[in-house]
């Protein structure tokens, strides 16, 4: 049972949020993403629909073989279909076989939707929530039934829908969550709403998903904690399906900086961190006006702010930005950052001597930042970095040239991308080429076969996602890209980055690292 002072934090990014426009996951996303979760505890994250596409049934067959921590993972479904029963229902099926052991589904809560969506009678719809809860609750450990549309349904029969989440209730429902899926219930209804279903249904077994196309969706959760509810849905940086969810970025800071709930403990400074993941992964650019773990939350510019900033950070911030991993920039110094050098190279098991190491990286950092560099999603190349920095990188290798051709013979056939390149190791001189289906898997595949022979750990090695975005869009095809690289040895996986006007030479710094990083790892392993 959850305390009166622990909330429930409930991720649907993977799954509510991948419905947003432009956000497209892939597998190793998802999995990346899983797992960063559990490190900072959130309770729940759901994974997705485990039988409605390949996508989704790949990663629910990848996730049985995490072992999470802190996270239970969720299968994501509907009630059963009409005309069969639950145990006979695909979809019932499928979240069965998942391998996880807690379900989320969604039933209908809106008369309307029930004669107009679903074309059944109100009291078939009830055996409908009730079936399936109860054919769930039979077969996982926990059973969320989110009640779609419950606000609009209870302002148009209330009784109807009071009567949907009872029987979700009486089915074994452990959570029982109201969402306002449209996003229009004003905050004060959702307040007086839950106030009559606390009524009926004690308000710690319930939860609270809202969509924020009135830009009211964190007010409203908040005022909904106000009223009892300890099960709170939403997305990082609050993606999802038109305007987006509930964005767990901002409501998770003022329920425990704020309102005293116990909700990440220390893990709440790494929020920024994991929105930036996020973000990266997405392939879209970070949102630098999000409260809290935006770029300008905590940024000063005006001449008054600035100058009282200095003597008291209170006078213009209402929080330590440090808190939640962010820190202060005041924009014509730009000082501040020292403090999470130390925390991420505590976190790396790097030891800096003392804070002016701190400070020298955090130069480096912001002035690789302004030229499009972000290690959000590159940690491998962060970590070198700080490496470099304190004179402990070893260099494993000296490129002596590199040459890649791109070639499309005929209008029909697809383009041949082959790379030479020629490195010293250790005095000696290795000169190779390989094939790839693209230009920068060619000069990966010549980068690898020319190091295997002095390195034979790097064959495991696979380069698992590949992504670029334009950082100085207005300079056409002059413009610098940011060139994100995740790479992996079947047991880990590492993110770098490289940055350049040419989106090979980019390519390329963010491959060196790769090596690099996992040849150093090997190194440490082996002293």
């Amino acid at each position: 049972m959850v305390t009166s002072k622990k909330i429930e934090i409930y991720d649907t990014v993977l799954r509510d949020g991948s419905q947003s426009e432009r956000v497209n996951f892939s597998v190793e996303d998802k999995l990346i993403i899983l797992n960063a979760l559990d490190e900072i505890g959130i309770d729940y994250v759901e994974g997705g629909w485990p039988g409605s596409n390949p996508r989704d049934i790949e990663f629910f067959k990848k996730a049985s073989t995490v072992k999470l921590k802190r996270t239970h993972l969720t299968a994501f479904g509907s009630t059963r279909k009409k005309g069969i029963t639950a145990a006979n229902d695909p979809n019932l099926r499928a979240i069965v076989a998942s391998g996880v052991d807690y379900a989320t589904i969604f039933g209908k809560s809106w008369d309307l939707h029930v004669r107009d969506a679903l074309r059944i009678s109100l009291d078939e719809n009830l055996e409908l929530i009730f079936d399936s809860v109860k054919f769930l609750k039979r077969h996982m450990n926990g059973v969320i039934y989110d009640a779609e549309h419950f606000f609009d349904g209870y302002k148009n029969n209330k009784d109807y829908a009071l009567n949907t989440i009872l029987a979700a209730e009486q089915g074994g429902a452990d959570r029982i969550v109201l969402a306002d899926t449209n996003g229009g219930t004003m905050p004060w209804d959702i307040e007086r709403i839950i106030e009559d279903v606390k009524t009926l249904i004690n308000p710690g077994k319930l939860g609270i998903h809202l969509h924020n196309d009135s830009e009211t969706a964190v007010a409203s959760t908040l005022l909904a904690v106000t009223r009892g509810v300890r099960h709170i849905q939403g997305t990082i940086n609050g993606y999802g399906e038109r305007c987006g969810n509930a964005n767990l970025c901002s409501i998770i800071p003022p329920l425990q900086l704020k309102m005293g709930f116990t909700v990440l403990g220390e893990n709440i400074r790494r929020l920024k961190e994991i929105s930036r993941l996020v973000d990266e992964l997405a392939n879209l650019p970070p949102n630098q006006y999000l409260p809290y773990v935006g770029d300008s939350a905590f940024a000063h510019k005006a001449g008054v702010h600035v100058d009282a900033i200095v003597k008291n950070t209170k006078t213009y911030e209402h929080i330590n930005p440090a808190l939640v991993g962010n820190s202060r920039r005041i924009l014509v110094s730009d000082l501040s950052g020292k403090a999470n050098v130390l925390m991420k190279s505590k976190e790396l098991g790097i030891k800096l001597y003392d804070a002016a190491d701190a400070s020298r990286i955090v130069k480096t950092i912001k002035e690789l930042e302004n030229k499009g560099y972000q290690y959000e999603a590159a940690e491998a190349s962060l970590e070198l970095l700080i490496n470099k920095s304190m004179n402990r990188n070893r260099k494993f290798f000296r490129l002596v040239g590199f040459r890649v051709i791109d070639e499309k013979r005929k209008e029909d056939e697809p383009t041949i991308a082959e790379a030479t390149i020629m490195l010293e190791v250790d005095g000696k001189l290795e000169h190779t080429a390989a094939m790839g289906n693209g230009p920068v898997n060619a000069l990966d595949n010549a980068l690898r076969k020319a190091l295997e022979k002095f390195y034979p750990e790097l064959r495991n090695i696979k380069l698992l996602d590949f992504k670029v975005r334009v950082i100085s869009s207005g300079k056409g095809t002059d413009a610098s890209v940011r060139v994100l690289i995740e790479s992996g040895d079947g047991t880990n996986r590492w993110g770098t980055v490289g940055v350049s006007q040419n989106i090979i030479e980019a390519s390329w710094i963010a491959l060196v690292d790769s090596i690099n990083y996992r040849l150093l790892k090997y190194k440490k392993s082996k002293d």
